[in-house]
C-alpha cells in the first residue's frame, strides 16, 4: 500500500486522469504529467504552456536562462522522433524561431494531430542524469525502475527493478542496484548525488503508481541528480483504463488444508487405473503398492472388478468414506466428467496426468476443467505432468521411476524431462528428497501453493524450482519472501534469453525485458537465481550440507598456485569476499607452510607437502574466530593421496564441529581418478568437494551465503 505518512492531492490527479479517459486517450500531455508529479512532490521545473509566439516568449523571459521548448498533443507520444523538441533556447527571436518550427515540425509529423500548445521549461543543467519509472509486467504487476538516464539508459541499459511499492530502504537499495552505482557515489573528485533526494521520488513515483493503477507506465528521464536534490526534465505517463480480472487467490490457511491433505493423503483414488502392463494407470497402482504407501488406494475402473490386488469401483462416488486426493490416468477427453464427480465426493486435490490441455492448444478444455474444480472446490495439479513424490509418506503417485531415498531437499519442475533429470540426479547424488512435484500446465496449483506447504513441511529443509514462468508473480513473491526468512529456494527459471524485450512505447517499457525483471524481482523475493539445470541441483544438494557462515571473510587454502588463482577467480565471480589477512594470523600461517610458499589468501602450502602441513592450516581456518568460510584447493601427489587428503579433512572438521565451530567448507581438487572417491567421502562428512573444477564448489559457497544475506544471517 502507499506511504500514508505523506500528504499527496489524490483528487487532483483523480481529475486528470478521468479527463484524459474522458476523452478516450490512453496517455496525459506534459502539463497534465506535470500535474500528476506536483500532487505527489514528485520535484519538476518552473514551466508554462504558450499557445503563440508571443506567450512563448513571456514565459522564457520569466523562467530566466536557456528554456527547452517542447510539443504538447494527445496525438504526438514521441515528441523527439517528431521534431517537437527544441533545448537550450535563449534570446526572444530564437524563442519564436522555435516555436515556429516545432509546430510545422508536429504538422508534417502528423497533419491531423490536436496541438495543445508548446511546453516552455526552465533548463535543467549539472548533475548525473538517472530515469525513474514505472511498468505493468504481465507476471508481477507494478514494477519501478531505475538507472542511468538520457541517452545512457538506451545504449547501457543499466537498470534495475523492485515490485511496486518500494520503500525508503528499497529505493536506496535500487541505486546501488546498476552497474554504475559508483557514479552516484562521486568519481574523479566529483561529488556524490543527493541519494536521499532520488530515493524520495523513487518512492512517490511508487506510491503514485499504486493508488493509479489505471497507470500503465511512467517515465520521469532524464532525472537530474545533484548534490542538493532532484527533479525530473521530462514526464511520460500512459494509461489502461481496461478492466483486468484479478488472480484467483486462497489464504494460507485454505492452501494448507488442500495441501496437507495432498501430500500426507490417508486415502488416494486412481481415476483410471488399470490391470494392464503399459497403460499409465497401471504404472501408478505399481508405485502407489511398491513404493510403500500405506494409506488406502481405491482403483477406479467400470469395467474391472479388481486391480493388483485391489478392489476397483465403478465410480469414485463408490467408494465408502473419504479420499484424499485423486490421481487422474485417464485421456483428457474424460476428465470434465470424472471432475464433476471428484467434486461431489469432496475431495480437496486432483493430480491430472492426462496432457491434451493448453499444451496442444486445446485451451477450452482447460478453461472447463478449471470452471469445474472451481465449483467443486476441488485444486488441480497439472494437467499434463509426470505427478508427484512424497517420500515421507513413501508416496509414489506418478507413472515414472519410483524413488525412495529420503531427506530434506524439495524439488519441482514444469517439464516432465526436467523431472527425470531432477530424478536421475537425485538418485546418482545419492541427495535425499523429501519431495519432487510436477506442475505442467499450471491450471490451479502453482509454485506459490507449493511453497506455502514446504514452508511448514518439518521434513523439508531447502526448496529448488524450475520454472518457465510464473502465473502470479505477487503471490510467489509473498511466500517466497516469508519462506526464505527460514528455508533456501533456489530457483531455475527457464526462457531468460529471449529474443527481445517486449515492444513498448515508453523507455520503461521497453526496458522492462522478462528476465531482467525476473532477475531483480527473484532477488527481492530471497531466492537464490540458477542459471543452468545443474547448478539448481547442485546448489539443491549443496546449501544443506554447509553451515551458514557468521560473517563475509573466505580464505583460500591451496596446495597449487594455479588452483589458487583460479579460486580467487571464482570468489569474485560469486560475490565472495577474501579476507584480508591480519599480520598476526599471517605470522600463524606462515610457521605451517615451507619458505618457498606463499602466506597472505590465498595460503600456497605447495604441493610437497606432508598431510600434517594440510591438517594444521585447515585447523588453524577453522579455530580463527575472523575466518568465516575456507575454500580447499588439493592438488594430488603421492605426498598426500587424494583419500588421505579426504579422511584428515573430515576428520579436523568433524573435530571442530564437536567443539561448536561451524563454518561452510568447500573443496576443489585436482587429479588422477582417485579424486573422484575423495570428493565423494568429503561430501558424506560435510564438506561440498568436487573433482577436476574450481568454479562449482564456490559457486555453491555463492548460493549459501546469498540466501544467508537474503535471510538477515549475516
Amino acid at each position: 500500500m502507499a506511504n500514508e505518512s505523506v500528504a499527496y492531492d489524490k483528487d487532483a490527479v483523480r481529475e486528470v486522469l478521468d479527463k484524459a479517459r474522458a476523452e478516450g486517450r490512453d496517455s496525459l500531455t506534459a502539463p497534465e504529467g506535470r500535474r500528476v508529479c506536483e500532487a505527489y512532490g514528485i520535484p519538476t521545473p518552473g514551466e508554462g504552456l504558450a499557445g503563440t509566439a508571443d506567450e512563448a516568449v513571456r514565459l522564457a523571459g520569466e523562467l530566466g536562462g536557456p528554456v527547452a521548448m517542447k510539443i504538447v498533443s494527445p496525438d504526438i507520444l514521441h515528441k523527439t522522433e517528431a521534431g517537437g523538441v527544441k533545448i537550450g533556447i535563449s534570446g526572444d527571436d530564437a524563442v519564436r524561431g522555435a516555436f515556429d518550427e516545432i509546430i510545422a515540425n508536429a504538422k508534417a509529423y502528423n497533419a491531423d494531430a490536436s496541438i495543445d500548445g508548446i511546453q516552455v521549461q526552465q533548463m535543467l543543467s549539472g548533475g548525473q542524469e538517472v530515469i525513474i519509472g514505472a511498468t505493468t509486467d504481465p507476471t508481477f504487476g507494478k514494477v519501478i525502475i531505475f538507472g542511468l538516464g538520457g541517452v545512457l539508459v538506451e545504449v547501457l541499459k543499466d537498470v534495475t527493478f523492485r515490485l511496486a511499492p518500494v520503500d525508503h530502504a528499497t529505493a536506496i537499495s535500487m541505486l546501488d542496484g546498476i552497474k554504475a552505482a559508483e557514479i552516484l557515489r562521486g568519481v574523479r573528485g566529483g561529488e556524490a548525488v543527493d541519494a536521499d533526494a532520488l530515493a524520495d521520488v523513487i518512492t512517490r513515483l511508487s506510491d503514485l503508481v499504486t493508488d493509479f493503477p489505471q497507470i500503465s507506465e511512467f517515465d520521469l528521464n532524464p532525472v537530474f541528480a545533484r548534490p542538493d536534490g532532484a527533479s525530473a526534465a521530462d514526464v511520460r505517463i500512459l494509461l489502461d483504463n481496461a478492466e483486468h480480472a484479478e488472480p484467483v487467490r486462497y489464504s494460507q490457511e485454505e492452501i494448507l488444508a488442500t495441501m496437507s491433505r495432498m501430500m500426507r493423503p490417508k486415502a488416494v483414488a486412481v481415476i483410471g487405473a488399470s490391470a494392464e502392463d503399459g497403460k499409465i494407470g497401471n504404472s501408478v497402482m505399481k508405485n502407489l503398492i511398491n513404493g510403500g504407501y500405506a494409506g488406502e488406494i481405491y482403483p477406479i475402473n467400470p469395467k474391472a472388478d479388481e486391480i493388483l490386488g485391489r478392489k476397483a469401483y465403478k465410480n469414485i462416488g463408490d467408494v465408502p468414506g473419504d479420499v484424499d486426493v485423486a490421481v487422474f490416468t485417464v485421456p483428457a477427453k474424460f476428465v470434465p466428467q470424472a471432475l464433476r464427480e471428484v467434486g461431489e465426493k469432496n475431495i480437496p486435490a486432483a493430480v491430472l496426468i492426462p496432457s491434451g490441455f493448453a499444451e496442444t492448444g486445446n485451451h477450452e478444455l482447460q478453461d472447463e476443467i478449471v470452471q469445474i474444480a472451481r465449483e467443486g472446490g476441488v485444486r488441480l495439479l497439472g494437467p499434463n505432468i509426470y505427478g508427484y513424490y512424497y517420500t515421507p509418506q513413501d508416496l509414489c503417485a506418478t507413472f515414472c521411476t519410483p524413488y525412495d531415498v529420503k531427506g530434506g531437499v524439495a524439488l519441482t519442475s514444469q517439464s516432465g524431462g526436467i523431472g527425470m533429470a531432477i530424478l536421475g540426479f537425485s538418485r546418482t547424488s545419492k541427495m535425499g528428497v523429501s519431495a519432487i512435484v510436477g506442475l505442467g500446465n499450471k491450471s490451479d496449483l502453482d509454485e506459490d501453493d507449493l511453497l506455502t506447504y514446504f514452508e511448514q513441511d518439518p521434513d523439508t529443509n531447502i526448496v529448488a524450482m524450475h520454472l518457465e514462468d510464473l502465473k502470479d508473480g505477487r503471490a510467489f513473491v509473498e511466500a517466497a519472501q516469508r519462506i526464505t526468512k527460514k528455508k533456501p529456494v533456489v530457483v531455475l527459471k527457464a526462457g531468460r534469453t529471449a529474443l527481445g524485450a517486449k515492444a513498448a512505447s515508453s523507455h520503461t517499457g521497453a526496458l522492462a525485458g522478462d528476465d531482467k525483471v525476473y532477475d531483480d524481482i527473484l532477488k527481492q523475493s530471497g531466492v537464490v537465481r540458477a542459471y543452468s539445470l545443474n547448478d539448481m541441483l547442485e546448489f539443491a544438494r549443496g546449501i544443506p550440507v554447509l553451515p551458514t557462515p557468521k560473517g563475509e571473510n573466505v580464505v583460500i587454502i591451496t596446495g597449487a598456485g594455479g588452483s589458487g588463482v583460479l579460486l580467487s577467480d571464482a570468489v569474485v565471480e560469486n560475490g565472495l569476499s577474501l579476507m584480508e589477512m591480519p599480520k598476526d594470523l599471517d605470522e600463524a600461517f606462515k610457521a605451517f607452510i615451507p619458505p618457498f610458499g606463499a602466506s597472505g589468501n590465498p595460503i600456497d602450502i605447495t604441493g610437497g607437502e606432508p598431510p600434517s602441513t594440510y591438517e594444521a592450516t585447515i585447523r588453524l581456518g577453522l579455530e580463527d574466530d575472523r575466518i568465516h568460510a575456507l575454500i580447499l584447493g588439493y592438488w594430488h601427489t603421492i605426498v598426500t593421496p587424494p583419500m588421505v587428503f579426504a579422511e584428515l579433512t573430515a576428520r579436523v572438521v568433524a573435530e571442530a564441529r564437536a567443539k561448536g565451530i561451524e563454518k561452510p567448507v568447500v573443496a576443489s581438487l585436482a587429479g588422477d581418478v582417485e579424486v573422484e572417491e575423495a570428493s565423494d567421502y568429503l561430501y558424506q562428512h560435510g564438506v561440498v568437494a568436487y573433482p577436476y573444477t574450481t568454479e562449482k564448489p564456490v559457486a555453491v559457497l555463492g548460493a549459501k551465503y546469498r540466501w544467508a544475506r537474503s535471510a538477515g544471517l549475516i
